[in-house]
């Protein structure tokens, strides 16, 4: 039986053996992370837990403007571009994020008082934090170096030995150190360090350039004009805990922290369904077979609101084992967030046909939405409600982004597909119309248990029921993956 499954194994062209271990990587590190934080949240205070989250927050926000994303989708393409001179291209990348990196540092040096008051972070965060930035830059090339070239092989065991360690080390200093949030954000620096350092001499090496103006000019010219949509995105994720933090205090950004947390654990389905699916869906606009998308987006849809329905259900046990008692009201905030998590699933279906397209005008403009109402309703809601309003400004903000990135996906098939659309706008507003429905029902049982368990029961008996049906779209699922 083994050796069967062995030699079928084998037999799988690479690129299938790739995505396979790309996928189970991106799963064992959120695996990893979500086993950890029990751990995190008992050794830190929700005051230093917040501190830790406002941490990570400015850390996505000055992760685009220092090294302006280079890493990022740019990287991918130029690699491609300049695929006869790959090592070339990526130390010029290498050596261009560390001038951006070490200018920063020059830039922030005589402004630290200003900057400092800005973020509440002090001048040996701030530093840590760049040096962060500038890491986790040279893998981010490294990596896209080996999913270019399917290497498996060296990226996983990288990857997750850097993930365990990192925290367990992380854990180790928050024990030793008196400034237990420095002390985590030094454990996962220091690691980083000790295995992303030679991967930076080894490009270094390799590609033997330092400055190429015609492959600078190109990364430049690509993701500048991108920055809006990228700072869009970490507003959107990040801008919550930060104002929460100004307005309410670190203890509350500490509590709302944990919440998003575990709900944004759900974007590992949307994660592997997108990398599952993303290619699939090219082909079929390459080939204009539009219409073999619409049951692939319904099952998508219903899987991803399926799933995080049940994390609402099972909200305040999983709480209960991810902290001790006084982060006990992140169970409020966990529904509405859960909720947004669908809707930023669906960006993924509306927006490959502006990818496909090229127009990148639109993507932009819909992230830069998106952020500027999600900033102007905290900054009134919050304190009105307290911190409990930014789940539910998340949440309206992401159903926002959604449609404006509908409405761009129904103009360009207009105008290049005749009109033919995806899936009926009707159909995919029913589903998210009951997903939210029993999003908010469930969270109405709260404080009624044996109903909540009833919900449980049902959900159960209805999956053992439809068993059949369920693995025949897992088996669709699967042949999309193959290409079919």
């Amino acid at each position: 039986m083994l050796k069967k499954i062995k030699i079928k194994y084998i037999n799988l062209p690479i690129q299938v053996r790739a995505s396979f271990w790309f996928l189970i990587c991106t799963f064992t590190q959120k695996a990893v992370n979500v086993i950890t934080t029990p751990i995190f949240t008992r050794l830190l205070s929700t005051s230093e837990y917040g501190e830790y989250n406002v941490y990570t927050s400015w850390l996505g926000i000055f992760t685009v403007f220092i090294s302006l994303n280079l890493s990022q989708g740019v990287f991918m393409r130029g690699l491609l571009k300049y695929k006869n001179h790959k090592d070339e291209f990526a130390s010029s990348m290498q050596f261009l994020t560390l001038i951006l990196v070490l200018s920063s540092i020059l830039i922030y040096l005589p402004l630290s008082h200003v900057i400092n008051n800005m973020t509440n972070l002090n001048t040996t965060r701030t530093i840590l934090m760049v040096l962060t930035i500038w890491l986790t830059s040279i893998f981010g090339f490294w990596a896209a170096e080996q999913r270019v070239d399917y290497q498996y092989k060296k990226l996983v065991p990288i990857t997750l030995i850097v993930t365990i360690t990192g925290q367990l080390f992380g854990i180790i200093l928050i024990k030793n150190f008196e400034d237990k949030v420095t002390g985590r954000i030094l454990g996962t620096l220091i690691i980083d360090a000790l295995f992303y350092m030679w991967l930076f001499v080894i490009d270094i090496k390799k590609g033997k350039t330092f400055i190429n103006i015609e492959y600078w000019r190109y990364a430049l010219s690509f993701n500048i004009p991108l920055i809006p949509h990228y700072l869009s995105q970490v507003i959107l994720n990040s801008s919550d805990r930060i104002m929460i933090e100004r307005m309410v205090g670190t203890s509350a950004a500490g509590i709302y922290g944990l919440a998003y947390s575990i709900s944004q654990v759900m974007t590992m389905f949307n994660t592997a369904l997108a990398q599952t699916e993303e290619p699939w869906l090219y082909r079929k606009i390459q080939d204009n077979n539009i219409e073999a998308i619409k049951p692939v987006a319904y099952i998508s849809f219903i899987f991803i609101a399926i799933v995080n329905l049940l994390l609402i259900l099972l909200a305040p046990e999983i709480i209960s084992v991810f902290a001790p008692k006084a982060y006990y009201d992140a169970v409020w905030i966990i529904p509405p967030i859960a909720m947004s998590v669908f809707f930023s699933f669906s960006y993924y279906f509306f927006a490959v046909f502006e990818y496909y397209y090229e127009r990148t005008k639109p993507i932009a403009i819909a992230s830069c939405i998106g952020a500027g109402v999600n900033i102007i309703l905290n900054f009134v809601l919050i304190p009105v409600f307290g911190y409990y309003a930014a789940g539910y400004t998340t949440l309206l903000c992401f159903i926002i982004y959604a449609t404006f990135h509908y409405y761009f996906m129904r103009k360009i098939c207009f105008s290049e597909l005749n009109g033919k659309e995806p899936f009926s706008l009707k159909v995919y507003l029913s589903i998210a119309f009951i997903f939210i429905v029993l999003g908010f029902l469930i969270q109405f049982t709260y404080n009624l248990r044996w109903i909540r368990y009833l919900f449980l029961v049902v959900f159960f008996a209805v999956s053992f029921l439809k068993r059949k049906t369920i693995l025949l779209i897992i088996n669709k699922l699967k042949n999309i993956k193959k290409g079919e």
